[in-house]
């Protein structure tokens, strides 16, 4: 807002045209404006204004404000180191395999390839079986048939004898695969329980690196609170801060023509006072116009 705008405004409310809303809208987009511009004054020249005693204060706690911030970022960087190395031994106990782990999972596979070929055999031999068995009662059946038949009267002996001697043989050959299945059952489930011994060995060793992960986990956890913590802290501080920075830049700013301590202070920012100047001027023209005073 310029002088001759607020005159043209002035006259346009002569004549019944008020836009107070806007002008109230435009004073406090100019008042942060001023405001941001106080601050940033203030932290370009906040070390050089020790020698203003209105100003004592403003300075000294900053000079403790940026010890005291100092100290938090440090220990915001310790906290971050610490985080990443936690999250790296998260990840390495995730996914790095202990040689234990490796020789076991090979043991395992080479267990489970046993018995795969144990389950083919018994299979193997579990169907001869059946088919022997099928053999069998076929031929006891016409063993019966040919002991009962009256046509001849009597059944050749050569038949019966080849019948008999054949039947034994089927009997023995089916004794013989139940004793190789009995055998094979036998591996198979010693097989078994060293797959058993080895999963549980293997569970062990998982365990142990899940409880491993599982206190990189807590560690991660608390350092990520003492971060939100200091983040927090860090935060405080730069608020503080700032409103110092915007104190001593008002102050600063509105006295650069009144004292040669001020005066001196901003003599390399002279651009920026006259903005702000301007923006004062503004915002006070915007305020009458709007018939806050």
């Amino acid at each position: 807002m310029t002088t001759t705008r607020y005159f043209i405004a002035r006259l346009g409310q002569a004549f019944g045209i008020f836009r107070r809303s806007q002008r109230m809208g435009e004073a406090a987009s100019e008042m942060h404006l001023l405001r941001e511009a106080e601050t940033q004054l203030g932290m370009a020249v906040w070390e050089n204004v020790a020698a203003i005693e209105n100003l004592s204060i403003e300075y000294w706690n900053l000079r403790k404000l940026v010890k005291d911030r100092e100290i938090v970022i440090d220990r915001l960087a310790q906290c971050e180191k610490r985080l990443a190395t936690a999250h790296k031994e998260r990840s390495d106990f995730l996914n790095t395999t202990p040689p234990m782990q490796q020789e076991l999972q090979e043991q395992r596979l080479a267990v489970i390839l046993q018995l795969e070929q144990f389950s083919l055999q018994r299979d193997t031999i579990v169907s001869k079986a059946r088919e022997i068995r099928r053999i069998y009662d076929g031929l006891k059946i016409k063993l019966e048939f040919l002991t009962k038949q009256t046509d001849p009267p009597t059944p050749l002996t050569e038949d019966l004898d080849q019948v008999k001697h054949r039947l034994d043989e089927l009997k023995h050959q089916f004794i013989e695969l139940k004793n190789q299945r009995s055998q094979v059952g036998d591996t198979f489930n010693e097989t078994e329980n060293k797959l058993d011994q080895i999963d549980a060995k293997l569970e062990i060793i998982k365990k142990e690196s899940y409880s491993k992960a599982s206190l990189a986990f807590q560690a991660i956890g608390e350092v990520n609170k003492d971060v939100s913590t200091l983040r927090a802290e860090l935060g405080v501080l730069d608020t503080r801060m700032r409103q110092l920075y915007s104190e001593i830049g008002r102050y600063v700013s509105r006295k650069a023509f009144t004292d040669a301590h001020c005066a001196k202070t901003v003599q390399a920012h002279h651009g920026l006072i006259d903005v702000m100047r301007a923006l004062r001027r503004s915002v006070a023209l915007n305020h009458r116009l709007s018939g806050m005073y």
